[in-house]
């Protein structure tokens, strides 16, 4: 039976990681056994000591803030799953949805797969500037990498993408921040390696609950994309 390794980079998440692990641990998952790989990214606020109590899982702890990338270049080089899955921290995403991640990849119909969310209902975010400028961010990042590499995906942000081992870690990526996933997913266009689609539960939080993206990431996001676009 294959295993999926799960990378989970956490960086002061006391309130949710405990919960979320235990969501990753009942995930069907195909049927996998599951290499869960928690990163601790710097965190002040005991989501290290919480991890210490916790059987059945992998840590890392980052004396100082690497970034999401940074931690998740950590938890890849630890991983030993034929495939490999990203997780946040927090409990915006179902882990439920890893069959649904996993199944086109066993099926032979994609090379990977790439996450899109489903909109909550009656999305109170909507109702703030911060939710009108996050969904504008959004739309900018889907349509300027759907553009510059002739692909079609409806967004590219959702946190889930799986891939087989071998593939993502063909893949060089340089940076630790949040545009990890967006240099990922460029690299691998560019290749002419494209994913499918795949429909995500998505429960949001805001910036009172803990969330760490904000507008100057998305920038960076969109300068990553250009980038590595026109990289030789």
């Amino acid at each position: 039976m294959p295993a999926l390794s799960v990378l989970i980079p956490a960086h002061n998440e006391i309130r949710t990681i405990a919960a979320l692990i235990a969501k990753v641990k009942a995930s069907p998952a195909c049927g996998m056994e599951k290499d869960i790989i928690v990163v601790d990214d710097g965190s002040t606020d005991g989501t290290r000591d919480l991890l210490k109590t916790i059987p059945g899982v992998r840590y890392v702890f980052h004396e100082k803030n690497k970034g999401k990338g940074g931690a998740l270049k950590t938890a890849l080089a630890l991983a030993v799953g034929d495939y490999v899955i990203f997780q946040d921290s927090d409990l915006e995403y179902e882990p439920e949805d890893y069959t649904a991640m996993l199944q086109p990849i066993l099926d032979g119909k994609a090379p990977w797969t790439n996450g899109v969310r489903i909109p909550p209902v009656n999305d109170a975010r909507m109702r703030t500037v911060h939710g009108w400028l996050n969904r504008l961010g959004n739309f900018s990042i889907t349509w300027l990498t759907n553009a510059l590499y002739r692909h079609v995906s409806a967004e590219y942000e959702g946190c889930y993408k799986a891939f087989p081992i071998g593939l993502l870690k063909s893949v060089e990526i340089k940076t630790n921040d949040f545009d990890f996933d967006n240099e990922l997913v460029c690299k691998l266009l560019k290749r002419g390696v494209k994913p499918l689609d795949v429909r995500i539960r998505y429960y949001p939080r805001d910036y009172a609950q803990g969330k760490h993206i904000n507008w100057k990431h998305g920038f960076k996001i969109l300068g990553t994309i250009i980038r590595e676009r026109f990289a030789a």
